[in-house]
């Protein structure tokens, strides 16, 4: 019952189609069905064990990760929800290497569409919240199959940008350019209703979330963020820090959107072969255009995420995001005379991970 009075999805992007004379039926139409997408995926992830879509498949994606049962059946759920409309020039996926082809005799539209369709997916058998990750573009040559360089826009061109995070609530948390909005799904009704409208990201925060097993591989600037952090209120900082680390991008996205906080997945020297460990196209871009329409700033370091001009299609880039004060002051630590200094420091010092007291 008190879903009536909501706004659905649907009404506010009729609301937004109104404000923007330029937008069109088939824009619409592509974000219902990937919220359609969204929800034939809840599903599957709250029937668990009890649809036996728990577990690995003795394949590998493009990634060279081993693949669960869920991050295929989620795969093929958005392509069965997006490639009948006749809205999309193209889609690529984190699950495979080149763009899927779409279904001959179906109409080509205007539209591209990228997306991680199981963001998160090791944390499934521990049932832990996981998510979808999605991003729409603008096809270089309308009514055409789009080639893999149409998809290597820089995520500034973005025209949408989303997720949806599959917790003890399911959400869609959207962007259209105006702003971010939130939804959450009514499994009575099967509609997801505006229950979050103008999400902002606090400017200041005292959290941050990172993997401290790669401590050892961070470059100075990220070594020396964190060590700050940690000394707390006899620190340069002067604050008491809380750490978060949940292993799933949509999680830590959101949880930085309700409440602050920043995000670090930085370059390092685990790998020297890769210049980070997230997807630009399907996961940072997308990420990035709801951090920075919510008032924050996404970044890879050194420079705004948005403005970096994709290669490949999976390529792999350090990122850090969140709220706007925290990541200009790694973005300055970068940047001045002794961030250079990338000498390996011992694991119990003054200014290293663990403090001595």
């Amino acid at each position: 019952m008190f879903s009536i009075e909501r706004t659905t999805l649907t009404e506010y992007l009729i609301d937004q189609r109104r404000r923007h004379p330029d937008a069109t039926g088939e824009f619409n139409a592509l974000l219902l069905q990937v919220a359609q997408a969204c929800k034939a995926i809840s599903r599957a992830v709250a029937h668990g064990a009890l649809a036996g879509v728990l577990g690995n498949l003795d394949s590998s994606n493009v990634q060279g990760e081993t693949q669960k049962k869920l991050d295929v059946l989620a795969d093929e759920i958005f392509l069965r929800a997006t490639h009948w409309g006749g809205d999309l020039a193209g889609m690529v996926s984190e699950e495979n290497e080149a763009p899927i082809a779409l279904p001959p005799g179906h109409e080509r539209g205007k539209y591209l569409l990228v997306f991680d369709p199981l963001d998160g997916s090791s944390n499934i058998d521990v049932n832990v919240s996981v998510g979808s990750i999605f991003s729409v573009l603008r096809a270089p040559t309308p009514g055409c199959d789009a080639a893999s360089a149409d998809f290597l826009q820089p995520g500034c061109r973005q025209v949408a940008a989303g997720y949806a995070i599959y917790g003890p609530s399911t959400m869609l948390v959207l962007t259209v350019g105006d702003g971010v909005a939130g939804f959450t799904l009514d499994p009575i009704v099967g509609d997801f209703f505006l229950t979050h409208p103008e999400i902002r990201i606090p400017a200041a925060t005292r959290e941050f979330a990172i993997n401290a097993s790669n401590a050892r591989f961070w470059e100075a600037p990220v070594r020396r963020y964190v060590d700050e952090c940690l000394a707390g209120r006899s620190g340069p900082r002067g604050e008491d820090f809380n750490m978060r680390w949940i292993a799933s991008l949509v999680a830590e996205t959101h949880r930085i959107l309700m409440r602050g906080g920043v995000f670090l997945y930085p370059r390092d020297r685990k790998d020297p072969s890769k210049a980070g460990r997230l997807r630009l196209l399907y996961e940072c871009n997308p990420i990035g255009m709801l951090i920075e329409q919510a008032g924050g700033r996404a970044s890879t370091g050194s420079g705004a995420v948005l403005a970096v001009q994709p290669e490949t299609l999976h390529q792999r880039i350090g990122f850090v995001f969140g709220s706007p004060e925290e990541v200009e002051r790694i973005e300055r630590y970068h940047t001045e005379p002794d961030a250079g200094t990338d000498a390996e420091l011992p694991l119990f010092h003054s200014r290293s991970l663990f403090l001595q007291h």
